[in-house]
């Protein structure tokens, strides 16, 4: 065991923490601190069941996100998985960070929103990218959604309007319309094994969900 490299290690992982947190510490709470503590969980979990390297999968999902904040501002004209990734290279070369270990965190991160063509490529990268895409399914991804909703100012449900005939941003922007365009599909995008196995229970779940609402708001239950 090398433990003078274990408590290196160690130590790096609390300056990513605090690099993380200060890097997010205004972002509205649908993509807050927290969620980037579920993602973290989630991906060390995933990662102990693949057997990969623990260390890049703990310092790529704390920074993860650290780039949304500047994507926010940009009203969504910067891709944040980008600028995170070169938020993270700089950082990390700071703490001495080999190359390696580096550019391999600075992947997991690029790729963890798996558009177009920047897939992820290491099972590493697909733990951090699995454990972001549970966390917007289930019980915890409904809430999310409602949060994001109520943020973008939103109606709670309009089970009358057609859906795919609404906005992104608008006031027609509910959880519901999230779950029909994106969320409902989470479940085929997993990549690993025990991402797999997670994402059916909290996608079984998720559809009771919204079935159920649908028909409240309807006055039917």
């Amino acid at each position: 065991m090398n433990t003078k490299k274990e408590d290196t290690d160690a130590l790096i992982l609390r300056h990513v923490e605090e690099y993380g947190r200060e890097s997010m510490k205004n972002l509205r709470a649908s993509h807050g601190w927290d969620h980037v503590q579920r993602v973290y969980a989630l991906a060390c979990h995933i990662a102990e069941k693949e057997g990969v390297d623990i260390f890049i999968v703990k310092a790529a999902s704390i920074l993860h996100d650290i780039g949304r904040e500047a994507e926010n501002r940009a009203g969504g004209t910067l891709c944040h998985a980008e600028l995170g990734a070169e938020m993270a290279r700089q950082f990390l070369q700071t703490q001495g960070v080999d190359n390696d270990r580096t550019e391999h965190i600075a992947r997991c991160i690029l790729t963890h929103r798996y558009r177009g063509h920047l897939r992820p490529e290491t099972v590493e990268a697909m733990a951090v990218h699995d454990a972001d895409k549970l966390d917007s399914i289930g019980a915890v991804g409904i809430g999310r959604a409602f949060l994001f909703s109520g943020e973008v100012g939103a109606k709670l449900h309009n089970p009358s309007i057609d859906i795919h005939a609404t906005s992104a941003y608008s006031e027609e922007d509910t959880a519901y319309r999230e779950f029909i365009h994106k969320l409902q599909y989470v479940r085929e995008r997993m990549l690993t094994g025990e991402g797999k196995r997670l994402a059916e229970g909290r996608h079984d779940f998720m559809v009771r969900f919204f079935d159920q609402i649908q028909e409240e708001a309807k006055g039917l239950r």
